[in-house]
């Protein structure tokens, strides 16, 4: 067993109680590291330190990695449009190999022969905290006291009161959120039955759409080489831009998820999220993308976004093939210069206009008009070239065979 654990710590319940129990029941020191990759509010640090000390650990960190996150994390995302079973845009997945990357460093500096986390058995986070562990620092044990307590909600939080661990969580919590500056995501209580409603209760990033503007609005978004840089021609950063973003889009209804996803371990789970900006920057880039990557290279783009997507979600965000798959997405971005126009409407986002100075739409030959730069008389042969090889089998074998 580890003498010294460094422990990702969130503030919430089961890592608070993670810190003693460690402490208790394998005799180990605990270091408590919180990442902070947008999730926390003004004055947490402080709440976060305090608890953690009450907890019993041995020391605390609180890392500001919210510019990391967006550049090292969310960019090469973007790049990829990664967007699990075309829905999810990686909320929880993404910060997991960032917030792992400080928990090793962390162990380095403290000296700890261990990491640990405060997830389940059943959910995904286990493994994207496990697997990055190993990738990064295979030297290092992973500890995962949640999977093995045994210990309810209730259970935890009548140890918070016994150990005097200041919380704020309560019994009668109906839902488990996870978020950071992509969005967030909102699981059980009455999400866990897939035939009801979301409540309204648990949205906070986005507004009903019956109670949205109803004057439409439009915002442009700028991109250099693939990456998000301004807002209505001001040039702004991604963490600032993804706030501003969200704010706007959010306040149109725009950016809720309801979907059944299939997780990493095997099992159908409902999940909602609400994810205004990460979603509308996708979109916009998405069709950026469209003016400006050769057909063929759009094509096989698309068909290893998939990939990536199903790698950032299954926790290899280090890996072989991520590296190399992100290295083809860089190269694709080049030429994606260039703007955006999203329309906003009550419940919708949608791209109303795009340009790009090195964009693949040519107008003269796109053009009906008179100007038409196109040579119509070269597609008789090509028409013909191409179906060619159809025209020889329906001879021979299909409907223009004769006996």
């Amino acid at each position: 067993m580890a003498k010294r654990v460094v422990l990702a710590y969130s503030g919430g319940l089961d890592t608070s109680i993670a810190v003693r129990w460690m402490r208790e029941h394998w005799g180990v020191e605990v270091v408590c590291c919180a990442v902070d990759v947008g999730q926390m509010r003004e004055g947490e640090s402080d709440v976060i330190h305090r608890r953690a000390e009450a907890a019993g650990a041995v020391e605390v960190e609180v890392i500001d990695a919210r510019d990391e996150f967006a550049a090292g994390f969310l960019v090469p995302a973007l790049r990829a449009n990664a967007m699990y079973e075309g829905k999810y845009p990686l909320v929880s997945a993404l910060s997991r190999p960032v917030i792992v990357e400080h928990l090793v460093a962390s162990a380095r500096r403290h000296g700890a022969d261990a990491v640990g986390h405060g997830c389940t058995g059943k959910g995904n986070d286990q493994v994207r905290f496990e697997v990055s562990t190993r990738a990064l620092a295979p030297d290092l044990e992973v500890l995962a006291p949640v999977r093995t307590w045994g210990l309810t909600r209730a259970d935890c939080i009548d140890l918070a009161h016994q150990w005097g661990i200041p919380i704020e969580a309560t019994k009668e919590k109906l839902y488990s959120i996870d978020e950071n500056m992509w969005g967030r995501a909102i699981e059980c209580g009455v999400l866990e039955n897939p035939w009801s409603a979301p409540p309204s209760d648990p949205f906070t990033l986005t507004r009903d759409p019956g109670d949205a503007p109803s004057e439409p609005r439009e915002i442009i978004v700028g991109f250099e080489a693939g990456a998000p840089v301004s807002l209505d021609g001001e040039a702004v950063s991604l963490v600032e831009m993804i706030d501003a973003l969200g704010t706007t889009v959010g306040a149109y209804g725009f950016g809720r998820i309801d979907m059944v996803e299939n997780r990493r371990v095997g099992i159908k789970s409902r999940e909602v999220y609400e994810c205004p900006a990460s979603l509308a920057l996708i979109l916009a880039h998405q069709d950026l993308e469209g003016v400006t990557l050769e057909r063929d290279v759009a094509r096989e783009k698309q068909r290893l976004e998939i990939r990536v997507a199903e790698l950032i979600y299954d926790g290899l965000w280090h890996s072989p093939l991520m590296r190399a798959l992100d290295a083809f997405m860089v190269s694709t971005q080049e030429h994606v210069t260039g703007e955006v126009r999203l329309r906003l409407e009550p419940g919708r986002c949608y791209a109303a206009g795009r340009r790009a100075p090195r964009g693949l739409y040519d107008h003269d030959l796109a053009t009906y008009d008179a100007s038409d730069a196109f040579r119509h008389e070269d597609s008789d042969g090509f028409v013909r070239l191409w179906g060619l090889s159809v025209e020889t089998w329906s001879r021979r074998q299909g409907p223009g065979a004769t006996s």
